[in-house]
């Protein structure tokens, strides 16, 4: 490898591996040669190898599984696979594209907590209002789906409802559940991206250089505008893409105008 100056050592390690990708010396799932290797070959120190493979890493182009080598990571060509956020009512029965998913991966865990500063300000609530959490591990019975979901349910909420005695139910079921108590239920999604945490990123088998997608859905009423209950979705952006449908809103205006004409 030439040398040029006024560049760091590093980056002309990684372009020159960057390269070896892009031709195909390096085929998706090649086994990299070992640091000690790779430093005799390009004529610098492992320290700088290493940093190497960090930038490449970094990037999505590696994989380090430990105890076995670094790897090159098969190309990425976008998302191979959808979730559709869609809530359909049949027969008196809420269903979501996603209901088979909570019959697969691990068991759901339920326990106590308060709600945080995020929770609060989606549920109109204080913050540290006693509430039930149920945590899942999903998984696309199909394919190779995977998701973390978090049901959060307020006491305030629930109170008086089978949900305050039975909190780990899925979302379809609890959607029924406050139906029947009389609520008129609506959904508002907010999408948002941030870096996964490396227990998120193992569970749901992400790259290092994934981005991690995070749907928080809250369950309304629509007459009141209150907001009930809470759902956390993350899944991986590079595997998983979201979808919706979406139908033209009637303006309120327009339905009291309507309503005060009959």
């Amino acid at each position: 490898m030439a040398i040029i100056r006024n560049e760091a050592l590093h980056k002309q390690v990684a372009a020159a591996m960057r390269q070896a990708i892009a031709t195909g010396e390096w085929p998706p799932g090649t086994q990299l040669p070992t640091e000690t290797d790779l430093a005799q070959t390009y004529g610098v120190s492992r320290p700088t190898v290493r940093l190497a493979v960090a930038a490449l890493r970094s990037e999505g182009q590696l994989d380090v599984k430990q105890g076995r080598g670094t790897f090159v990571r098969p190309t990425v060509h976008g998302p191979s696979g959808a979730v559709e956020r869609t809530v359909t009512l049949r027969a008196g029965a809420y269903e979501t594209p996603t209901d088979t998913w909570f019959g697969h991966g691990e068991e759901p865990t339920v326990y106590r907590t308060r709600t945080d500063l995020t929770a609060s300000l989606l549920l109109d609530l204080e913050e540290g209002e006693a509430s039930f959490a149920c945590d899942r591990l999903i998984t696309d019975p199909s394919g190779d789906g995977r998701a973390l979901h978090r049901l959060l349910l307020p006491m305030e909420r629930i109170t008086g409802t089978p949900l305050a005695q039975e909190p780990g139910v899925t979302p379809a079921q609890a959607y029924a559940t406050l139906a029947a108590a009389g609520h008129d239920v609506a959904w508002r999604d907010r999408v948002s991206a941030r870096i996964p945490q490396p227990d998120e990123r193992e569970a749901l088998r992400l790259s290092e250089a994934a981005v991690l997608l995070v749907i928080h859905r809250v369950t309304y009423d629509r007459l009141s505008g209150l907001p009930l209950i809470l759902e956390e979705t993350r899944l991986g952006a590079e595997t998983t893409a979201v979808t919706y449908d979406i139908e033209a809103a009637k303006s309120k205006r327009t339905s009291r105008t309507a309503k005060a004409a009959h």
